[in-house]
């Protein structure tokens, strides 16, 4: 069974004025950082460039690192819509075991694709996230369909999702652009051989 909807972004309705000043910071914030680049941004820059007060930045992102993760949010939002209702076998439609495969190369070019904004959005002050509620989620789904047996106790889940979101942001952190085909090909096998799947390549 589809889920109805996956624990994505802001969990509760904004006041209008809130709202407004969100949407607005975010615009001025995705502008700065393809005029500037991420280095560049700052809160006190952000406030000064989105003609608000810096309280009203803080109170909105609370650290540097809140300005990327809310931009990130906002194409998290694009991608769960793929997933929820895009074409298969990203979206429902197809086998498990073809949807696990092809959620992990589309999230692992997502992280590529999004690069900047996913390692300025790291908190140095905060732990490295294991893994996303709304990624987790969706994998155990996919797994209790694929495998029962294995998932059950939710662990490979966690194994599986952690292959895709904060410590591959950490190897990813060298200069260059990253060679996503390979880690693609290493998520189709690992994802075949948890749920029993003779690969035919």
């Amino acid at each position: 069974m589809e889920p109805v909807a996956l624990p994505w972004g802001r969990p509760r309705e904004e006041r209008a004025d809130a709202a407004r000043n969100r949407a607005h910071l975010i615009d001025v914030a995705r502008r700065m950082v393809a005029e500037l680049g991420a280095d560049k941004v700052t809160m006190d820059g952000l406030a000064e460039q989105a003609g608000l007060g810096k309280g009203t930045v803080f109170r909105r992102f609370g650290t540097r690192a809140g300005i990327f993760h809310a931009l990130l949010d906002e194409e998290e939002r694009h991608f769960q819509q793929r997933v929820l209702s895009g074409p298969p076998p990203l979206g429902p439609g197809a086998p498990p075991v073809e949807r696990l495969i092809a959620f992990g190369r589309a999230r692992l070019e997502f992280l590529v694709e999004h690069m900047v904004l996913a390692r300025a959005s790291l908190d140095p002050g905060q732990p490295v996230p294991v893994s996303e509620s709304p990624s987790l989620f969706h994998v155990q789904m996919l797994l209790n369909e694929a495998c029962p047996a294995e998932a059950a106790s939710g662990a490979l889940a966690v194994q599986l999702v952690a292959a895709l979101e904060g410590p591959i942001l950490l190897y990813l952190r060298g200069e260059g652009t990253p060679e996503v085909d390979g880690l693609i090909a290493s998520w189709q096998v690992l994802a075949e051989r948890v749920c029993g799947v003779s690969s035919a390549r």
